[in-house]
């Protein structure tokens, strides 16, 4: 099935030619507050639950589109009630639409996300649809019009190597948030421009231990060897970031409340990347990206939207 006769029809963002691609998964979630996560083999009994337009695709998508950046996605949804529902999300957003896939029979892609009373939370995905993205649903002449491709790990690892190629060969700065972090097992490395990982993804990728700013700094520092440029965030801590072509970077975390850290690396990574396609160093993306962050962990889930 080509992506012609499987993608959806919609004029929101359409007609502007794209700053940022972005290829990944889109998540329908159901968020629940409780005041603690459950144990193996626990009951607990929450608050209050909520639908929640998600995938860190799509958030990311709509983080740089909320930075005045067009902005275009590229993912897949299932022709159901969630799909629709994602659909919808992305109007929103104002995110431009054209290379979404709708799949008939397939189920979109959902997650469940439980927070507890300090902030913190667990989820589980299926990722439904998410695995049935094709590389070329954006051809070669949209996706050159860009500047930025941002990708993340929800989506098969053949998908994201494919189409980083393809950005490599049209001159675009490819972003790989490397998020969950898994083993590479093509030659994705190869054609990713700036990797942004937090601090359990940097050790599992083999920077090291990470359980301060300094450690999140060498960490940056070690996997910078196989990458350009490399964005280690580290919560509370701050974020370091380093590369051959600047001088290390970092930050101390702002002071905040945090409220919930639901979607902050989402935030960070499309603020990032919408500097950067606006033009700004790394280093004044960087710190923008880190201010959104944290107003996002800082304010509470119902009034996000107005960020």
């Amino acid at each position: 099935m080509t992506a012609s006769n499987k993608t959806a029809s919609s004029t929101a963002g359409q007609g502007t030619q794209p700053e940022i691609v972005v290829v990944g998964s889109l998540h329908y979630d159901i968020t629940v507050d409780a005041p603690d996560r459950p144990r193996k083999g626990e009951t607990v009994t929450g608050r209050r639950w909520a639908p929640k337009f998600g995938g860190k695709g799509g958030n990311q998508a709509a983080a740089a589109q909320g930075q005045g950046v067009a902005t275009a996605m590229v993912g897949a949804v299932g022709d159901d009630d969630f799909g629709r529902g994602l659909l919808a999300g992305l109007d929103r957003a104002g995110v431009d639409r054209a290379a979404v896939a709708i799949l008939p029979g397939t189920g979109s892609g959902m997650s469940v996300a439980i927070f507890d009373d300090g902030g913190d939370y667990g989820a589980v995905i299926v990722s439904g649809a998410n695995l049935a993205i094709e590389a070329d649903q954006i051809p070669d002449a949209r996706l050159g019009q860009a500047r930025v491709l941002i990708l993340q790990n929800e989506i098969p690892e053949a998908v994201n190597a494919a189409v980083a190629r393809r950005a490599r060969q049209l001159g675009l700065t490819t972003i790989l948030n490397a998020a969950p972090a898994r083993p590479f097992a093509t030659d994705l490395p190869d054609h990713v421009d700036i990797l942004v990982v937090n601090a359990i993804e940097a050790e599992m990728l083999g920077g090291g231990s990470v359980e301060s700013l300094a450690q999140a700094a060498t960490a940056a520092e070690t996997l910078s060897a196989r990458f350009g440029l490399v964005v280690v965030t580290a919560g509370g801590d701050g974020v370091a970031m380093a590369g051959a072509s600047i001088d290390p970077v970092a930050l101390p975390a702002l002071p905040i409340t945090v409220v919930s850290t639901h979607g902050a690396g989402d935030m960070f990574v499309g603020t990032f990347a919408a500097r950067l396609a606006r033009g700004d160093a790394p280093e004044t993306a960087l710190r923008a990206a880190n201010a959104a962050a944290a107003r996002l962990v800082s304010t509470p889930e119902h009034e996000r939207a107005a960020l």
